[in-house]
């Protein structure tokens, strides 16, 4: 401390060449009119009406000349006042002090270069020790707030809390190294060893927690509470990290929000991310736009951005974007949505029975064997190998319809369809297994479409049926004509070789 060695020297000097002691007779009590108090060489020496006034030891208020109500033990202390209502115990505390008022200063040097500042409270050796008018300061602690000149209205609480500070004012450190290295930054809360500890212009901060947002540098309105919670932090603003080394790592991201112990503790440069769960986005580095809620949840995403996971472990599996997990682990995909896991065996949904739809362009949805939602595709551009079916529609033809109920309908409402068993003796083609292997239900629409190519190849039979007719039936009809107009040639020749009776009289 190159400031106290040369204090101490200078005050060595100044009793070099003080004139030596005598002893008095009789020995003085230390009393004097108005109240006032002084014991030491040049106590209180300038005093003329100032009243209530308590100095101890060497030059202590040596300069008040008409102030009251100061307290002043210890060599130097309160050497050039003139202001009323100070108290300083210890050597050189507000030694400087002219005319700042209720000022306290417990400590060697505390308070030291204080002039014109008011209503500052400094405990420690060297606490505020450069201050000179700055007011409403409180520093307890071994160079708190060493370095404050100006600066208004801070609390310092911790050997070296807001050591750097200068200007900045409204600022509480509570701690060891607590804001260490503020110097006009304003507003800021540190609560803990080495909280905000590099931190020198960024405002509106709050760090609770050793280490939290301790090399955070000019950035402004965070708020860090847990061990280590953005320790990381230089010049990201807007973050809120609750929980041990939560967004510990980040340097620069913005408006991210991390509850819980490790919650995006590798972010870095990732924006507007939420994380709410133990080690809940875990390994996220550049990602934004994410949130995850649950333990765990999106642990292992990085630079994936724009995901939503819900639940404990809900996306820890997820590296894509614009992923929804809720319940489950999720994949390296993009774009999905994911609901549920394996052990959940129903699912209800409100809004959907009973509610039609307006438009003409609607389509059924379909599940497949991983649980995913989907449409079936009937464009070309999707197929491959296209064939006419032909004779492989015939195995509908050996199905055999029934009439059932099921075991769980309470209404008995009869039911129609095939017997999925049954259809795989035929067509195991025709049939769906469940993931054991068991069989489970029928593929109604491939049977709608082999009954579509039967019923065409019938059609077609019934077509050709028809011309064949059609033709045999015009050939007969030709025939028929045929065989009248010869009947009318016939009957013609017949009716032109007939001749006309004659008549044979009878005479007797």
């Amino acid at each position: 401390m190159q400031t106290t060695s040369a204090l101490l020297i200078t005050l060595a000097l100044l009793c070099l060449f003080l004139p030596k002691t005598q002893a008095v007779s009789p020995p003085p009590d230390g009393g004097y009119p108005g109240g006032n108090t002084a014991e030491g060489q040049n106590a209180l020496l300038s005093l003329t009406t100032g009243g209530f006034n308590t100095a101890v030891g060497l030059l202590s208020l040596r300069s008040n000349i008409t102030n009251s109500f100061n307290t002043a033990i210890g060599a130097g202390t309160l050497l050039a006042n003139n202001a009323d209502e100070n108290t300083a115990i210890g050597a050189g505390a507000l030694l400087s002090n002219t005319t700042g008022n209720s000022n306290t200063a417990n400590g060697a040097f505390a308070l030291f270069s204080n002039t014109t500042g008011n209503s500052n409270a400094a405990t420690g050796v060297n606490a505020l020790l450069n201050n000179t008018t700055g007011n409403f300061n409180t520093a307890m602690g071994v160079t708190a707030l060493t370095s404050n000149t100006v600066g208004i209205g801070n609390t310092a609480v911790g050997a070296e809390a807001l050591l750097a500070n200068t200007e900045g004012a409204s600022d509480t450190a509570t701690g060891f190294d607590a804001l260490f290295g503020n110097t006009t930054g304003a507003r800021n809360t540190a609560d803990g060893a080495g909280a905000l500890f590099e931190n020198t212009t960024g405002n509106d901060n709050v760090a609770v927690g050793r280490r939290a947002l301790f090399h955070n540098i000019t950035a402004s309105e965070n708020a860090a509470v847990g061990e280590e919670a953005l320790d990381g932090n230089m010049t990201g603003n807007d973050n809120t990290a609750i929980g041990f080394q939560a967004l510990a790592n980040n340097t620069i991201g913005e408006s991210n929000t991390a509850t819980g112990e490790q919650a995006l503790q590798s972010n870095t440069t990732g924006n507007n991310n939420t994380a709410v769960g133990t080690i809940a986005m875990l390994a996220n580095t550049t990602g934004i736009q994410n949130t995850a809620v649950g333990q765990q949840a999106l642990q292992s995403n990085t630079t994936g951005n724009g995901n939503i996971a819900l639940g404990f472990t809900a996306g820890q599996s997820t590296a894509g974007d614009f992923n929804i997990d809720i319940g489950n682990l999720g994949t390296s995909e993009s774009g999905t949505i994911r609901i549920g896991r394996g052990i959940h065996t129903r699912t209800f949904i409100a809004a959907i029975r009973g509610v039609t739809t307006g438009n003409n362009n609607a389509i059924p949805v379909l599940i497949d064997s991983t649980g995913q939602l989907g449409t079936v595709s009937s464009s070309r551009r999707f197929k491959k190998e296209i064939k006419p079916m032909d004779s492989a529609s015939e195995a509908i033809l050996a199905l055999k319809p029934v009439t059932f109920h099921y075991k769980s309908d309470k209404t008995s409402r009869p039911e129609f369809g095939l017997i999925a068993e049954e259809v795989a003796e035929v067509s195991p083609e025709l049939v769906v297994r469940d993931e054991n292997g068991e069989i489970y239900t029928v593929r109604y629409d491939a049977v709608n479409a082999m009954l579509l190519n039967e019923f065409l190849k019938e059609h077609r039979k019934v077509g050709q049926l028809k011309k064949n007719f059609e033709s045999k039936l015009a050939k007969q009809q030709k025939q028929i004509e045929a065989l009248t107009a010869g009947l009318q040639k016939v009957s013609a020749q017949l009716e032109a070789n007939k001749r006309p009776a004659q008549v044979v009289a009878n005479n007797p």
